[in-house]
């Protein structure tokens, strides 16, 4: 693996930088404080193909690669970690487990609108009982005539509020534990779909999460994504990109804690000095930048390994739970260099502090993640 990025690269990083800080970030904290779903921020990042980073050009996509990706979210997410997750969740959660396992018919269908942007995408697996525990599928699907009836509810869907389309795992055999579970695309407007309550968070306030409730919910055999049963290993293997765009958002939050405390840091100053000057606060700072550095160069690896076709599940866990640890104690070290400042609203901090805490648990908690590394560890 070549650590330097490639010219390709960089010009992403580049654009992607330049559209977030003057596009994005702007309206960031106003989005954070009314929860309103940034729909003129979807449309931003469509305009620029940002949907279907990694969708093939014939379906749609930009075509690019999984590093390219991760400048992505971490761009966005330095602007707004609620940006950041919108785009994530469409690109790893939606489109990628239908170009993966999708039949062509469902490629056009369902890929190529959801990956030029027209539409969006969400991922509804966890349950109010099945969350770490995703195997545990309360949702049902049985089989009737040419379809399936799904009746059941999905809680914390990020992107719900806005999706066109939702990628819904289901028992369809219960007796058979996980090897039960299988996939539906399932649109909105499907008789039998709808929103439940909103999801009122601590962070990421506007990326639309909001319970889904199926009731009597008829969809045709051509919406079953993959073969019946094939769902907890769709699933799994949709996780395992996830968690690269999560630790990229992850990073992205991290950056912006060190680029904001390094600019208060100077400015402001104490005891006739500006606080920059105390060794304290160095310390801080000098810690933040090395783990800045070491959890991007791990979700770096993390997506090289995916690029490279093999398993990428041990590199996945372990970039995901550095990074989202990074996060969050890059966002306690930034509040307390802005002292009884970054405990106000009125300072973007406090917002970063909020938004981290969800990296350590959405899309596998770190706890989770420590058992997909030990599994590497101790397999024979």
């Amino acid at each position: 693996m070549n650590l330097e990025l490639t010219a390709e690269h960089r010009a992403i990083r580049e654009m992607v930088r330049d559209f977030a800080e003057k596009e994005i970030a702007p309206g960031a904290a106003r989005h954070d404080r009314t929860r309103e779903f940034p729909y003129e921020n979807v449309r931003k990042c469509a305009a620029l193909n940002l949907l279907g980073a990694m969708v093939s050009e014939e379906f749609g996509g930009s075509g690019l690669d999984t590093i390219s990706y991760t400048l992505i979210v971490e761009e966005l997410s330095r602007a707004c970690a609620s940006t950041g997750v919108i785009v994530s969740v469409n690109n790893s959660l939606f489109c990628h487990p239908v170009e993966k396992f999708g039949s062509e018919d469902q490629k056009r269908r369902f890929l190529l609108p959801h990956a030029k942007g027209e539409k969006l995408g969400c991922f509804c697996l966890s349950e109010p009982g099945a969350g770490s525990d995703a195997g545990n599928q309360q949702t049902t699907a049985v089989r009737k005539g040419d379809g399936y009836v799904l009746n059941g509810t999905k809680n914390f869907i990020t992107n719900g509020v806005a999706a066109d389309s939702a990628l819904v795992f289901a028992a369809t055999d219960k007796a058979k534990g996980h090897h039960g579970i299988s996939a539906f695309i399932v649109e909105k407007g499907t008789p039998g779909f709808r929103l439940g309550k909103d999801e009122v968070k601590l962070g990421i306030t506007c990326s639309g999460s909001v319970e889904m409730v199926f009731e009597d919910c008829r969809v045709g055999a051509s919406n079953l994504l993959g073969e019946e049963g094939m769902g907890f290993k769709i699933a799994m293997n949709t996780l395992d990109g996830g968690r690269i765009g999560i630790a990229a958002q992850a990073v992205g939050i991290a950056r912006a804690c060190l680029e904001e405390s390094t600019r208060y840091a100077k400015q402001r100053k104490a005891f006739g000095k500006a606080i920059a000057e105390f060794q304290a606060i160095q310390f801080m700072l000098a810690d933040m930048a090395t783990e800045v550095d070491a959890a991007r160069l791990l979700t770096h690896r993390a997506a090289w390994t995916k690029d490279q076709g093999g398993r990428f599940s041990l590199e996945a866990a372990q970039a995901k739970l550095f990074a989202s640890e990074v996060a969050m104690r890059s966002a306690v070290k930034a509040v307390q260099i802005f002292g009884g400042y970054g405990y106000m609203n009125d300072y973007p901090v406090e917002r970063y502090f909020r938004d981290a805490k969800i990296t350590e648990i959405y899309e596998g908690t770190s706890e989770i993640q420590r058992l997909v590394i030990a599994a590497s560890l101790l397999k024979d």
